[in-house]
């Protein structure tokens, strides 16, 4: 069987990373063989009807991917919209954005318990957890998930989802949510840019477009509100958000490569376990001084710090796994599709005010966020598709001119006997 290999992208689009999916086995069960007459008989109709099977089934088959693809992709643009409102209104009672972002961080955890069922549930080859724990250490090397390996290969990653999720959620406190989410787009922009200078990857000028359409439009944006204090806090805040994000996917394609949907999930866990054992000093020390602060425990809004958790948990579970079922270019469309949620939420929850200034600047981030969509060979297929287009074009018309000339010669066919017999 094949493996699956996914990339590990927290809070960002995905950096369009191919899975390679493993064939379901077990389906096409062997029949009774034919008789010899009959097979005789079928030869030249299977022969025949290959073709049009062969295309048949991968019509259905991309179907089906784009069908679930759009599933996935509500769910990503509701989720990730979701626990964007949600975090806004959680501020309102609590006012903890370091504390919220260690909570949702912990459930984390949470991830290779779900693949595991999941595991149990497809799999034709049942594994103990026990048994799958230690294939998916082999990650991080020869000697599995050992103290060194945490410290080297997971910590660092650790700190970079703290800091990523932090800056988000207290961008949020600043600026509106249309603002927040808009801004973050230009995560995928940072990714080619780190990407083209450490990973040396292929040199590609509309990337290089969607890059300036991202910087431009972050300039706009702070424009559009008059370059007051807090607005400049908030996008220099989200600008980090989205630059951290951009470091721990390029920093995880540099130095573990890529990684199996049960590795993946292993290591989102241990994210958790770091968490859990280093982080969780700093929302103490931050609320006896203090500076994140509540009266006492009945006054925090459990619900809305465990629904936006949950929302925050399903999304990432879409972004990293969702793959699976659909293509990559699809789920990055719901992070698009979550600016004019948040843009319609606001509108009707917030003063925000949508100024020409605001709306360009949203226009060309989103812009530039589609461009950087595109694949690699584009421009090949480009070119393919207005070469066969001026084939047809060519072909068409020495028909056109076929037919008129064979309408005048039967015309002229059809005149010639009246004039013989008016000579004669």
């Amino acid at each position: 069987m094949k493996k699956h290999s996914a990339r590990v992208a927290p809070l960002s689009a995905c950096n369009s990373p191919v899975l390679t999916l493993t064939k379901v086995e077990g389906d096409e069960r062997s029949r009774d063989s034919p008789a010899p007459a009959e097979a005789q008989a079928q030869a030249g109709m299977e022969a025949g009807g290959r073709g049009s099977r062969c295309c048949w089934t991968c019509s259905v088959t991309q179907l089906k991917k784009f069908f679930w693809g759009l599933v996935v992709v509500l769910g990503v643009c509701s989720s990730w919209s979701g626990s964007t409102q949600l975090a806004k209104l959680t501020f309102n009672k609590f006012d903890a954005p370091f504390t919220l972002t260690w909570f949702a961080t912990n459930w984390n955890f949470l991830f290779f318990p779900l693949y595991y069922i999941g595991h149990v549930f497809k799999s034709t080859e049942k594994q103990s957890p026990q048994q799958r724990y230690r294939e998916c250490c082999r990650f991080f090397g020869d000697n599995g998930l050992t103290l060194k390996a945490f410290f080297t290969k997971a910590a660092p990653f650790g700190v970079l989802w703290i800091l990523t999720n932090y800056l988000y959620l207290h961008a949020i406190k600043k600026i509106d949510t249309t603002d927040v989410s808009v801004l973050f787009c230009c995560n995928k922009a940072f990714v080619f840019l780190l990407s083209w200078i450490v990973l040396r990857d292929r040199f590609m000028g509309v990337r290089i477009v969607a890059a300036i359409l991202a910087i431009a439009g972050i300039v706009m944006m702070t424009y559009a509100d008059g370059f007051h204090s807090y607005s400049v806090i908030g996008i220099a805040l989200v600008v980090g958000s989205a630059s951290m994000s951009a470091m721990y996917k390029v920093l995880f394609k540099l130095l573990l490569g890529s990684a199996k949907f049960g590795e993946a999930a292993l290591f989102l866990s241990v994210l958790a376990v770091f968490n859990i054992l280093f982080v969780t000093c700093i929302p103490v020390i931050l609320y006896f001084t203090k500076v994140e602060y509540w009266s006492s425990f009945d006054a925090i809004p459990w619900g809305s710090i465990c629904g936006f958790s949950a929302l925050l948990l399903t999304f990432n579970i879409l972004l990293n796994f969702g793959i699976a079922i659909t293509y990559p270019t699809l789920i990055s469309l719901g992070i698009v599709l979550s600016v004019p949620v948040n843009a319609v939420v606001d509108h009707y929850r917030s003063e925000i005010v949508f100024n020409s200034v605001r709306v360009i600047a949203i226009v060309i981030i989103g812009l530039g966020f589609l461009l950087l969509l595109l694949p690699e060979e584009w421009d090949e297929w480009l070119i393919k598709l207005l070469t066969r287009l001026k084939v047809r074009k060519k072909e068409e018309v020495p028909e056109g001119n076929g037919d008129i000339v064979s309408g005048l010669q039967n015309k002229s066919r059809r005149t010639r006997p009246s004039m013989s017999s008016f000579t004669h």
